[in-house]
C-alpha cells in the first residue's frame, strides 16, 4: 500500500509574498468556486490584498460573500479584512484578523472584457465602429472559446494593475481539463493578420468563390457565420476586418504575456476535486497536462471528505449494534425504553452509511495518489448544508492549514 502523500498546506501558499496568483482548476461540479472564495476570504483575514476573479454562471460566490450581485468590476466584500468588526479580531494560527488585507471579488463577464479591449485600442470612431457590427457581436459572445480566452486576458489586466497582491482565480466550468489554456492560442490564431488580410482581399476571388474560400478557411467559425444570413456575412465580415485590422498582433502578445505569467515564479495552481472517480480522473488529467505545460502544481484540494465523528466504530460494527437494538425496541414495545430505540437505531444506520462513504472515497482517493504519489493533497471535509455566506467559507478556510488533516 502507498505510503500517505505530502500534505498540502494552503496556509502557507496565501502567506508567502512572493506567490501572487493562485489559479483553481477541476472539473464542473466539485466545489471549485467554494474554495476559490473561501482561499480569498482566509487570504485577506491574514492580511493579504485579494481580487477573486470567477467565471462561474451559477453566481454561488457573490451570495456566499454577501453580494447582490457581481459583475466586471472588482467589489469590496464588507466583513473581511480590515472591514471585518473590531470585536471579530481574534487570532487565526498565529496571525491576526484585519491586519491589512482586503478582499474584492469579480464575475468575468467576456462581452463587456472584448469591448474594453476594443475601446483601449482603437480610437474612438473605430470602436464604435467594431462595437456596433454583428460579426463582432456574434463573436464577442458566442465565439468558441472567447469565455477562456477573455478569462485569461482579465487575469492580465489585474496583474497589470498591481493593485492586489493576490489573484485568486476561479476558472472557468469547461468540460475539457485546461480549455482556458488552450483557448488564447486559438483565438489568436483565429485573429492572426495573415488570415484577416485574407478577408480583407475580396478583390482577388469573386461572389461564389469568395465564399468558397470562407467556408473552407473558416469551419471553426460556422456556427457563428450562420446566426448572420445572405450577402450581410460578407459585408459584416468586410467591415469586421478592416477596422479590427490594426489591433490583432495584440491579442496574440497579451496571449503570449498571460500564458508566461501562469509559468512565472509566483504562480500557483490548485487542482480541485470530489473523492468520486470520475472527478479524481480528471484531476489526474489536469496534473499531468499542467506537468506537460511546466505549470507549477501546488497540489491537490479534495473537497467533500466524509469525516463521520465517531470512525472508531466500524461501520458492520454500527450495523450489528442496530440490528440488536430492533430486537431488543420489539420486546419492550410499548415501553419508554422500546419508544427511544427507533432513534438510536436511525443514528447507527446512519453512521454506518457515512462509514461505508469515507471508506468508498478514501479507496477511490488511493487510487489518485498511487499514480501520483508526489502530489501534495489537502482535505476539505463535507458540509452539513450548502456554503451561502461569509461564516460557512471561513469554516471552509480553517481546514486549510497543515493542523487540520
Amino acid at each position: 500500500m502507498a505510503g500517505r502523500p505530502p500534505v498540502l498546506d494552503i496556509d502557507r501558499l496565501i502567506d508567502d509574498r512572493r506567490n501572487r496568483i493562485l489559479v483553481c482548476c477541476g472539473s464542473g461540479g466539485v466545489g471549485k468556486t467554494t474554495i476559490a472564495a473561501a482561499i480569498g476570504v482566509r487570504a485577506a483575514e491574514r492580511g493579504r490584498r485579494v481580487v477573486v476573479l470567477t467565471v462561474d454562471p451559477a453566481r454561488r460566490l457573490a451570495q456566499s460573500m454577501g453580494l447582490t450581485s457581481l459583475d466586471n468590476t472588482p467589489r469590496l466584500v464588507a466583513g473581511v479584512g480590515t472591514d471585518r468588526a473590531a470585536g471579530d479580531a481574534a487570532a487565526h494560527d498565529g496571525n491576526e484578523v484585519g491586519s491589512g488585507g482586503s478582499l474584492h471579488a469579480m464575475m468575468l463577464d467576456m462581452k463587456r472584457t472584448f469591448d474594453e479591449i476594443v475601446e483601449a485600442h482603437a480610437d474612438p470612431d473605430r470602436a464604435a465602429q467594431i462595437l456596433a457590427n454583428p460579426f463582432y457581436q456574434s463573436l464577442s459572445s458566442s465565439f468558441a472559446g472567447t469565455q477562456e480566452y477573455m478569462a485569461m486576458e482579465k487575469l492580465g489586466q489585474l496583474r497589470r494593475a498591481d493593485e492586489w497582491d493576490l489573484i485568486v482565480v476561479d476558472t472557468p466550468p469547461s468540460r475539457s481539463a485546461l480549455d482556458f489554456l488552450d483557448a488564447p492560442q486559438r483565438l489568436a490564431r483565429f485573429l492572426d493578420g495573415r488570415l484577416l488580410r485574407l478577408l480583407v482581399a475580396p478583390a482577388k476571388v469573386g461572389g461564389r468563390a469568395y465564399l468558397r474560400v470562407l467556408n473552407a478557411g473558416f469551419g471553426v467559425v460556422t456556427g457563428v457565420l450562420t446566426r448572420i444570413l445572405g450577402t450581410q456575412v460578407l459585408r459584416d465580415v468586410q467591415t469586421f476586418v478592416s477596422a479590427l485590422d490594426t489591433m490583432f498582433g495584440g491579442f496574440r502578445e497579451r496571449a503570449d504575456y498571460t500564458y508566461q505569467l501562469l509559468r512565472a515564479p509566483g504562480t500557483e495552481f490548485l487542482v480541485v476535486a470530489a473523492p468520486e472517480p470520475d472527478a479524481l480522473r480528471e484531476a489526474s488529467y489536469f496534473v499531468e497536462r499542467l506537468a506537460e505545460e511546466r505549470m507549477p502544481l501546488a497540489g491537490l484540494v479534495l473537497n467533500r471528505v466524509q469525516r463521520p465523528p465517531a470512525a472508531q466504530l466500524s461501520a458492520a460494527r454500527s450495523l450489528a449494534a442496530a440490528e440488536t437494538l430492533e430486537g431488543t425496541t420489539a420486546t419492550l414495545e410499548g415501553t419508554t425504553a422500546g419508544n427511544s430505540y427507533p432513534l438510536a437505531v436511525a443514528a447507527l444506520r446512519l453512521h454506518a452509511d457515512r462509514m461505508q462513504e469515507a471508506v468508498a472515497q478514501r479507496r477511490v482517493a488511493e487510487h489518485f495518489t498511487s499514480a501520483h504519489p508526489h502530489v501534495p493533497i489537502t482535505e476539505v471535509p463535507a458540509q452539513p448544508d450548502d456554503i451561502h455566506d461569509l461564516e460557512g467559507l471561513r469554516r471552509i478556510g480553517e481546514s486549510f492549514g497543515p493542523g487540520h488533516p
